[in-house]
């Protein structure tokens, strides 16, 4: 595979990623929106830097976790003679994304019940953020929002650990973030305004580019494992 091809698929997983941050504004203010706007309600927050630190840390939390999870994709194919594994790592990354993108449509036979941490803990940490005042607590409160569970983070992070490098896997990560910064910063007044059915609809839009990621990362895994199966026999 050429530079330009490679830094083609690059590219193209960033924009999707970006846009199932996008899309997926329904999931987030149905998920988290009363949270969040609970959150700040109780923090008592004035002024920007509580909501900047608060997203700041979630965001960066998020690009953390893709850094982790291309580290130990990277650690998984660094040996030569384990060359096919990263067409192997690709093919399950991409099935597993496909079936989490089909568990956010509702159709999928997996349901998705994994975290990056215990819910009941980050739950309790979550609640006793705010005692820690508003620019502290925001940041606390943004880490805990980041790691707590989510068919779309899931998914993000997995198709991290087949990215070309660990800054790719952060990058990927992070322009996912940035996606979902317009819904979770105005999370605070848009909760309650944006109806089931459009939040469905969103939903299912964010779905089915975490569906496409899937694909892309499923083709990619085949075209390696098939190149790499002929080179090393």
């Amino acid at each position: 595979m050429d530079h330009a091809h490679h830094q083609a698929i690059t590219e193209f997983s960033y924009m999707l990623a970006f846009m199932t941050g996008l899309l997926g504004s329904g999931h987030c203010l149905g998920m988290c929106g009363g949270l969040v706007s609970g959150f700040f309600m109780k923090l008592g927050a004035k002024g920007v830097w509580p909501y900047l630190a608060y997203h700041g840390a979630r965001v960066g939390i998020y690009t953390v976790v893709g850094l982790i999870a291309a580290a130990i994709g990277a650690v998984l194919v660094s040996t030569g003679e384990f060359g096919k594994l990263q067409g192997v790592l690709q093919i399950v990354a991409g099935i597993v994304v496909i079936l989490l993108g089909l568990d956010l449509l509702g159709v999928s036979p997996f349901r998705n019940r994994l975290g990056f941490a215990p819910v009941a803990w980050l739950r309790r940490q979550f609640a006793l953020a705010v005692q820690k005042g508003p620019v502290v607590g925001a940041l606390i409160g943004g880490a805990i929002n980041g790691l707590m569970p989510c068919s779309m983070t899931m998914a993000m992070a997995v198709k991290a650990t087949t990215a070309p490098s660990v800054l790719d896997g952060g990058l990927l990560m992070l322009a996912f973030g940035a996606g979902t910064l317009p819904s979770m910063l105005s999370a605070s007044f848009l909760f309650g305004k944006l109806g089931p059915k459009l939040r469905g609809w969103l939903l299912k839009g964010a779905a089915l580019f975490v569906i496409a990621l899937g694909v892309s990362t499923l083709w990619q895994g085949l075209r390696y494992y098939t190149v790499m199966n002929k080179l090393l026999g």
